[in-house]
Order: structure tokens, then C-alpha cells, then sequence
């Protein structure tokens, strides 16, 4: 079944990932003249679902026609399309094109869908040319197609899928993220007529959901319990002794005295103040968690050292930003809602309305961390991974980065009374800032390829 009389049909079946489990039914026909896409955006050839697979491109590799032989055979190569997770090749990752063979395994990823290139013979009559050969639907249709011949039959594991998702439950689909939120939420109804509690419950899970927002941005995994120990570290400085020294130092030897709300300053006076105040005060107090973890990874043997410290950006992001959440919680239940609340309560008389200003401060105050501290913050770390990259650099990369972080810092403090709009052009501003060091900190990341397996942001 060779020669003039045969042809040969290439295809990709899916043998594993979402529709796998139809076998044969989920291929995709390679035509001879076009080459097959392969990512997450509709305009691929073969399109895979966003969410199901985070860890694929939205372009991520390519299978093209490379020739034509006398005997009517086709052959193909596989190319990767500079993915963020890379193109696997029989377990050997893929940085040139390579032509592939029956039986060839490629995978999306470490851990992403696999498919297996396969030829089919198509037997020619001697009046029958290649071109009048009827080629297989296109691989949309064909997938679309096959589709309708599904057994009716319904297996044991389609009635129960909780009983086959196994891994991909935890990985996949946000299980723990659903579980903390059932659990503060089953907190919250238990602190109904209790404020004070139901204010630390509700403002601990809006700032868990603005981290977790920037958590999956990043896309690196870092233990929960380093970045815990970094929120608490914070906590306990603004607890310590420690924190009347850097009063001393920022507020009082150098003219970063804060104004009181009678007190009338120029926006300039008022900018100034808050940079030294404000901006190098608290930023340096909230990377002193991060330079605590670089410092004790340092000592440390792997793979702890890795887990702990700061060897990248995205580290010092990480680290930065949980930081953050700590000075954030602290810093709004122990100082702002108590004032306003007390406040509101002895101009109207009425505990109720004092408790709910105070939910109305602490709201926004939380959420908006990822505009506010967090991404100061996160914006210095990225600063303080960067040194670690380049250690011939570090004062000059450490400077700039504390000296942009605090003036955000106070942009942001000094524009407060000043007009709302401005406040959001800032906020918006900081927000942008953060943003852009996650984006350059992923393409800088050293352990790039093993980052994003289960992210949704694609490559650069």
C-alpha cells in the first residue's frame, strides 16, 4: 500500500486532555498544502479551550507540509511558536523545527495536552490522481463532525466527574480558592452583631482576593507559608519598637513630619513631606520581610533556598506584594476604621452609623491595595529580584527602584485632598507600574518554562 496507489493521511490525535477519553474521534486531519495552528486563540486551526488549558499559548506550536515526494508522500515538521511553557517533542523539548515520524508524541507543556502523530493509507485506483482524492474535513469540521457519533451510552465517570478529575480538581479549577471562600463566608454569618469581627473577616478575605489576583498574574509558585510569614512579618514591625525608630528617623531628622488636618501646606510642601513621611518611610519598612528571605535563603541549602529566597523578580514581587497585604490589614483595622468610626459615631450619636462608615472605609481601602501598597511595594521587589539577577548593578537598581516606589508612594497621599480625578490618574498610574514589572519580571524569570503551567496570562 505504497507508491502511486496509495496515500498517505497525517493527523493529530489527542490522547490526552480534554476529549481524550473518545479516543480516535478527537483528531485533527493535517491537509497537504496548509499548515495547522495550534493555541488558544480562535484563529488556530486547532483551538484549545482558555480555561481548561492555561498552560498553552495562545500560539503555541505549528505543524506545517514540508514536501512533496514522486511517490505522493507528504512529510510534516513541528514547530514551537516561542510558547511561554515550550513544545515537547517524545519528552525532549522543542527549540528548532523537527520532522515527524508515525507515532511521535507532542506535548503542550510539561504537563499540557499531548497529542500523537499518525499516518492512514488511502488506496488510489490507477484512474485516480492524488488531487481527485477526497482529503479529510478540515480539522475544526472533522472534530465537530465526529462529535455527532458519540455513543449514547452514559459511563459511570460522566454521571460522578468528580470521581475522574483527580488532580486537575486541585490544579485546574480553583478548589482551594472555592474553599476559603466558603469557609469566610460561613465566618462572616458567624460574626452577624459582632462589628469588630466581622470586620477582620471581611477585610481578610477581600485582601486574600486581591492577592490572589496578583498571585496568578505572576504565575510563580512560592510556598503560602513563606508568603504568610511575610504579611505577619510585616505586622509585627508595625508592633515593635522598630516602627518608633523609623518615625524618628523619617519624620523628625529628616522633614517628613506629617501635616495635621488643620494645617495648611502647598501641594509641593505636601509632596515632599509625603515622600519622606510616607514614601521612604513605609516602603522600606515593607521590604524589610523581602530582605529578610533573601538573606535567610542565602544560608540555606536546596531546594529551601529557592523556595524561601529571592533569586528574581518575580520573588521580590511575590514577597513584595504579601508584605503589603500585612502593612494594608494593620494599618486600616488598627488606625482607620477605628478612627472614623468613632468619629462618625460622636457627631451623629448612633453606634450603627459609626460601624458602617467604618465598612464603607474598609472596603475600598483593602480592595484598592492593588492600586495602593501592594503595588508600591510589589514594584520594589521587583527592584530587589533585579539586583539579585544583576548583583554588579544592585545599588543602582535598588536606588531607583526605592526612589519610584516612594514617590508613587506619596503621588498617591499627596493628591488625596487634592481632586478625586487625579487620584484615580495616580491610581491607575500605580497600578500600570505593578502590571508592567510582573510582565518584565516573567520574561526575565530564569525558571520561565516551568512558571506558567496553570496561569492565564500567555507568553510576553
Amino acid at each position: 500500500m505504497t507508491g502511486k496507489h496509495a496515500r498517505h493521511n497525517a493527523f493529530l490525535r489527542l490522547v490526552s486532555g480534554n476529549g481524550a477519553a473518545f479516543g480516535s474521534e478527537s483528531r485533527y486531519s493535517l491537509p497537504p498544502s496548509k499548515e495547522m495552528v495550534i493555541g488558544r486563540d480562535p484563529s488556530c486551526q486547532v483551538v484549545l479551550d482558555a480555561m481548561m488549558y492555561r498552560m498553552v499559548s495562545r500560539r503555541h506550536a505549528v505543524v506545517r507540509p514540508l514536501s512533496l515526494s514522486p511517490d505522493s508522500k507528504f512529510s510534516w515538521v513541528l514547530c514551537d511558536l516561542n510558547s511561554a511553557n515550550g513544545t515537547y517533542l517524545n519528552g525532549q523539548r522543542l527549540y528548532e523545527c523537527q520532522e515527524l515520524h508515525p507515532g511521535d508524541r507532542i506535548s503542550l507543556g510539561a504537563d499540557g495536552p499531548q497529542y500523537v502523530f499518525e499516518y492512514e493509507y488511502t488506496l488510489l485506483t490507477p484512474a485516480t490522481t492524488v488531487n481527485q482524492v477526497t482529503p479529510l474535513p478540515s480539522a475544526t469540521n472533522y472534530h465537530s463532525h465526529t462529535q455527532l457519533k458519540q455513543p449514547d451510552s452514559v459511563s459511570f465517570t460522566q454521571l460522578f466527574p468528580i470521581i475522574s478529575t483527580g488532580k486537575d480538581l486541585t490544579r485546574k479549577a480553583y478548589l482551594v480558592p472555592g474553599i476559603l471562600t466558603v469557609i469566610f463566608v460561613v465566618l462572616m454569618f458567624a460574626t452577624v452583631g459582632q462589628p469588630q469581627a466581622n470586620q477582620v473577616i471581611v477585610a481578610t478575605y477581600i485582601a486574600f482576593a486581591a492577592y490572589y489576583f496578583v498571585y496568578q498574574l505572576c504565575g510563580k509558585q512560592k510556598p503560602w507559608w513563606v508568603l504568610m510569614a511575610a504579611a505577619l512579618g510585616t505586622m509585627l514591625i508595625l508592633l515593635s519598637p522598630l516602627l518608633d525608630l523609623f518615625i524618628f528617623v523619617f519624620r523628625t531628622v529628616l522633614p517628613g513630619n506629617l501635616p495635621s488636618p488643620q494645617e495648611s501646606t502647598t501641594f509641593t510642601e505636601l509632596l515632599v513631606r509625603m515622600f519622606f513621611g510616607a514614601g521612604l518611610m513605609e516602603e522600606l519598612l515593607k521590604a524589610l520581610p523581602v530582605l529578610g528571605a533573601f538573606a535567610i535563603g542565602r544560608i540555606l541549602s536546596s531546594p529551601w533556598r529557592e523556595r524561601i529566597g529571592v533569586w528574581e523578580p518575580l520573588d521580590g514581587i511575590l514577597l513584595g506584594t504579601a508584605s503589603a497585604v500585612g502593612f494594608t490589614l494593620l494599618e486600616t483595622l488598627g488606625q482607620y476604621v477605628p478612627d472614623i468610626t468613632q468619629n462618625v459615631t460622636q457627631q451623629v450619636g448612633i453606634g450603627a452609623a459609626g460601624q458602617l462608615a467604618g465598612l464603607q472605609l474598609l472596603i475600598p481601602r483593602i480592595l484598592g491595595s492593588v492600586a495602593g501598597h501592594m503595588a508600591y511595594s510589589g514594584y520594589l521587589g521587583y527592584f530587589i529580584g533585579l539586583a539579585v539577577l544583576k548583583p554588579s548593578r544592585s545599588w543602582q537598581i535598588l536606588s531607583i527602584g526605592y526612589l519610584s516606589a516612594a514617590a508613587l508612594h506619596a503621588l498617591w497621599n499627596a493628591t488625596g485632598s487634592i481632586n478625586a480625578l487625579l487620584l484615580v490618574v495616580v491610581g491607575v498610574l500605580s497600578y500600570a507600574f505593578l502590571m508592567a514589572a510582573i510582565l518584565k519580571a516573567r520574561v526575565l524569570s530564569p525558571t520561565r518554562s516551568q512558571n506558567f503551567a496553570t496561569r492565564f496570562l500567555g507568553p510576553k
